[in-house]
């Protein structure tokens, strides 16, 4: 009888206790992706990784030219980032998306701002060297690779369609829900970001 009050008086004091709840680790903290890459901007200007340094980082690779999976990736994306906007616009104006081509040999800087253009003023898009691009998106650990070319000279790119969220440091926290909607989207950035 003795051992069940001093068991309930532990509780009663772990419960009256200030100290915080122990907070969960990201599921992606300490992960090797993401890193150091030089690709070309919006305006033809060199954009590296670090420059993006003390901004959250919301970063997709994909294709101006899929029929399907990247524009509704990237649409789920943004809109996600719109509803964190209404509920929390500090955190939503900390955070930079940004969206990398896979297929640098049809996806010129006019065409990545055309994309990106056409789903939000704020998401980044990025070009470059085949050589550019392979070495972010191994940096990024996404897969790609050119389909086979039909007899109208277009073809489809395999990839990774994953949407990786990064903090302040350009560290990796989480990949985002974009499959069940915006505001998964939305709700997981909150999680992760302070």
């Amino acid at each position: 009888m003795a051992t069940a009050s001093l068991a309930a008086c532990a509780l009663m004091v772990a419960a009256c206790s200030n100290d915080p709840a122990p907070t969960e680790e990201p599921p992606l903290a300490g992960a090797s992706i993401g890193g150091e890459f030089e690709l070309v901007g919006p305006d033809g200007e060199t954009v590296r990784w670090a420059d993006f340094d003390g901004q959250c980082r919301v970063v997709y690779f994909g294709y101006a030219f899929c029929p399907d999976i990247c524009p509704t990736d990237v649409q789920r994306m943004t809109q996600g980032l719109k509803v964190l906007g209404e509920n929390e616009p500090q955190m939503a104006a900390s955070i930079t998306p940004i969206f990398i081509t896979i297929d640098p040999d049809r996806d010129t800087r006019e065409i990545v701002d055309e994309f990106t253009n056409a789903f939000s003023d704020d998401l980044i898009g990025l070009t470059g060297t085949p050589e550019q691009v392979r070495a972010a998106a191994d940096a990024f650990k996404v897969y790609y690779e050119r389909g086979e070319t039909t007899g109208d000279g277009s073809y489809l790119m395999n990839h990774s369609n994953i949407v990786y969220l990064f903090d302040k440091d350009g560290q990796p926290l989480a990949t985002l829900p974009v499959d069940e909607g915006p505001e998964a989207v939305a709700a997981e950035i909150q999680k992760w970001v302070s």
